[in-house]
C-alpha cells in the first residue's frame, strides 16, 4: 500500500468522519435542547449565544472525530507497511 493509497483512504475516511461528526452534533443538540436541528449562523431568529454554542459543539465534535480517524488510519497504515505516514 503506497502513500497515494493512504492519502485516498484518508480522504474517504475524513468524509465519513465528517458525516459521523454531524450526526453526533445533531444528537447532542437534540439531547441538550430538545430541538432536532442545530441553528445556522444566518438564521435571523436565533441569538448569538445559541448560534455560537452550536458552532462550538460542532467544532469540538468534528475535531475529536477527525483526530481519532486520522490517528486510527495512520496506525493501520503503519501496521500494514511498517512505516508511519507523513
Amino acid at each position: 500500500m503506497g502513500k497515494l493509497a493512504y492519502k485516498v483512504a484518508a480522504t474517504l475516511l475524513s468524509m465519513l468522519a465528517g458525516a459521523a461528526a454531524g450526526a453526533v452534533t445533531r444528537r447532542l443538540w437534540r439531547v441538550a435542547t430538545g430541538e432536532h436541528d442545530t441553528p445556522t449562523a444566518t438564521d435571523r431568529r436565533q441569538g448569538w449565544a445559541r448560534v455560537l454554542t452550536a458552532a462550538a459543539i460542532e467544532g469540538a465534535v468534528f475535531g475529536l472525530v477527525k483526530a481519532a480517524t486520522d490517528r486510527a488510519g495512520a496506525t493501520a497504515y503503519e501496521q500494514v507497511t511498517g512505516e508511519w505516514p507523513d
